[in-house]
């Protein structure tokens, strides 16, 4: 239940060992040689909610310009800096400075960068949020890419992959913009993949226990995903799908453990076929490889002649 593993995993890559979590914070020998590189102190350094950790550290940030480092139930280590104190430029150079550290046991999935705004009582994460993943093995990216096909990214998928074999990315602010690419690329003549991530349904609606924001959210991607559909050629093929659970109504705020749904579709696809439990993730991407034909090393076994018609 985590998107590093999530995503790779749809990629090809089944991960045999989880990636270490730090629920009691991190190690104080790390945590001093990462102060010292960066010439500032540390606060928190504990499983912490994103928002509650910037009302709760944010003005003693604010006093001394020590940076929020904090982390959750997955394998994260997030940076929170107020962009009076530290410019974006400098919040990232610091979570370069940590993915260049967290490595072997500490090897983290994901650095962090968690900038915001505001005063103390009504402080606000912006949007300007950077992740520095681990890099993957091989992937269907690498396939495509060695087959001089398109590997296209729409919001995270760059960062999750350490931007490996993603040779076209495009960053977005929220849902609506980010499926307003996605439905833009449609009209873009390319044969290959273009890979999507729409994070408010885990950032802002799952983790915050938002029921109402993530049904909203998920009637504003309906009405895009008409769009989509109206745009889709003859030879298109969507597949909707997620990386992990991230129930809104459940007590807690991390991601949950569930089956996640897995919707395909376009004019080459049969209606009504039953694809049943599927063993991994993993059978996306060799899904893929097996539509453009391509052998690939990628676990997973593909359903395709089981949808096509």
């Amino acid at each position: 239940k985590d998107t590093t593993t999530g995503h790779w995993e749809m990629a090809g890559i089944i991960s045999e060992n989880p990636f270490p979590t730090f629920p009691n914070g991190f190690p104080e020998e790390f945590l001093e040689e990462f102060s010292k590189r960066t010439g500032r102190g540390i606060l928190c350094n504990k499983p912490y909610s994103g928002t509650q950790v910037i009302e709760d550290y944010g003005k003693e940030h604010l006093e001394t310009g020590d940076l929020i480092v904090y982390t959750s139930a997955d394998s994260v280590f997030q940076i929170a800096a107020h962009e009076d104190v530290a410019s974006l430029d400098e919040l990232y150079n610091y979570c370069e400075i940590a993915r260049e550290m967290l490595k072997g046991e500490l090897g983290v999935g994901r650095v962090i960068a968690r900038p915001f705004v505001g005063s103390p009582g009504s402080f606000e994460r912006t949007r300007d949020r950077h992740d520095y993943a681990l890099e993957p093995g091989h992937t269907i990216m690498d396939d495509l890419v060695a087959n001089d096909l398109a590997s296209i990214g729409v919001g995270k998928i760059y960062d999750i992959f350490a931007g490996k074999s993603i040779k076209e990315t495009h960053p977005m602010k929220d849902n609506n913009e980010g499926m307003d690419i996605t439905i833009s690329l449609m009209d873009k003549d390319f044969e290959g993949l273009c890979f999507t991530n729409l994070v408010d349904f885990d950032m802002i609606y799952g983790h915050r226990n938002d029921v109402d924001g993530y049904a909203a959210a998920m009637t504003d991607f309906d009405k895009k995903l008409g769009e989509m559909v109206k745009k889709l050629r003859e030879d298109d093929l969507v597949i909707i799908t997620a990386d992990h659970g991230c129930d809104p109504a459940t007590p807690s705020t991390d991601h949950s453990r569930e089956y996640v749904p897995m919707l395909v579709f376009g004019e080459g696809i049969k209606e009504g076929a039953d694809l049943g439990t599927r063993r991994t993730f993993a059978d996306i991407g060799k899904t893929i490889a097996d539509i453009f034909d391509i052998e690939s090393p990628i676990a997973g076994e593909s359903f395709y002649e089981a949808v096509k018609k």
